[in-house]
């Protein structure tokens, strides 16, 4: 994938796209994640990218970013079907790499907290720390 493709990918968004996307996001995250987590060398930063994205005190502009690349992740349609062992997941890899370095400094403690409380199995005190 070249950086055009990420560009066109990683677009924030109108205020509708932004909703949809979170719909989306919040609808298909975790079972993606489930499925892809043992071919995602960075897990926490997607759980807490996911917690960020969702965070009503995160600037607009980060989250649409977020969303997008969210979005990407859980879309069963991309450039490379998620269906293909090991291969199946770079694309999102790649995305998701992408985006985080765009907001890196967006993704505050309290997100990486609530994501060591989800991948300890602890998802009930997740949403205590953002």
């Amino acid at each position: 994938m070249d950086e055009v493709k990420f560009g066109e990918i990683l677009l924030p968004g109108d205020e509708d796209t932004q909703s949809r996307r979170e719909k989306t996001v919040r609808q298909k995250f975790w079972p993606t994640f489930r499925r892809a987590v043992r071919q995602i060398p960075f897990s926490r930063d997607v759980v807490a990218g996911f917690y960020c994205a969702l965070d009503p005190k995160t600037p607009t502009k980060v989250r649409g970013v977020l969303l997008a690349a969210l979005a990407y992740f859980v879309m069963p349609i991309d450039m490379i079907p998620d269906i293909f062992a090991v291969i199946g997941f770079s694309d999102d890899i790649a995305v998701l790499s992408a985006a985080f370095a765009m907001v890196r400094g967006h993704i505050r403690p309290g997100h990486y907290e609530a994501a060591d409380h989800v991948l300890a199995d602890r998802p009930e005190e997740a949403m205590k720390t953002i």
